[in-house]
């Protein structure tokens, strides 16, 4: 940990021991105020030991995606201004997947759900 970090970080007046007793406790998933009051301690410190630690997301924002040179140049140039990258490949994927049912759809009205033929096609 960077000592930036660590300065910027509020004191914990509890041992490392209760800290990580304290820790624990959280990820079993209790409250900080059964956690201090099982170990001991003021509730506004087990909440600044808590505060520091990694949990897990209950869901992903983001993903990596790997993709060739060629792919990740096409993205580059799909992008709209200063678009994110994200937002740039949800609008493509939107595009092909609205571009594909319309499709469908257009050959279904073609050669009709029983197989005849329209009495004016489409051009």
């Amino acid at each position: 940990m960077s000592r930036r970090t660590v300065a910027l970080r509020p004191a914990i007046a509890l041992p490392p021991k209760q800290r990580d007793e304290a820790r624990r406790l959280r990820r079993l998933g209790h409250e900080p105020a059964q956690i201090a009051e099982a170990i001991g301690a003021p509730l506004e410190e087990v909440e600044k030991a808590l505060v520091q630690m990694r949990m897990p997301r209950p869901e992903t924002t983001r993903g990596t995606l790997n993709v060739t040179l060629a792919a990740h140049a096409l993205m580059m140039k799909e992008r709209k201004g200063t678009e994110p990258l994200w937002q740039t490949m949800d609008r493509l994927l939107d595009e092909l997947l609205r571009h594909r049912a319309a499709e469908a759809a257009r050959l279904r009205r073609r050669h009709g759900e029983n197989g005849e033929l329209p009495l004016f096609p489409e051009t």
